[in-house]
């Protein structure tokens, strides 16, 4: 269980972290609200979730494949 729970703390796609850092808002709050959204919505947040850690991987693959103006 100790395991899955740091897989998921520090692994997974870390959208809240993200946003946190773009908004100067603390990531814990940011969780938090994302939780209680989610039950009042019926889980519809999760698309959302889902889309925006889309977009972070393309963009983090896009940056390390292009790394510099000289390489070919």
């Amino acid at each position: 269980m100790k395991r899955l729970q740091y897989f998921i703390e520090s692994q997974a796609f870390g959208v809240c972290a993200m946003l946190g850092e773009k908004l100067g808002i603390a990531s814990s709050s940011i969780r938090l609200s994302f939780i209680y959204v989610s039950f009042l919505t019926f889980g519809s947040p999760v698309i959302i979730y889902f889309i925006l850690a889309f977009w972070m991987n393309v963009s983090k693959h896009l940056r390390r494949e292009r790394s510099s103006v000289w390489d070919l």
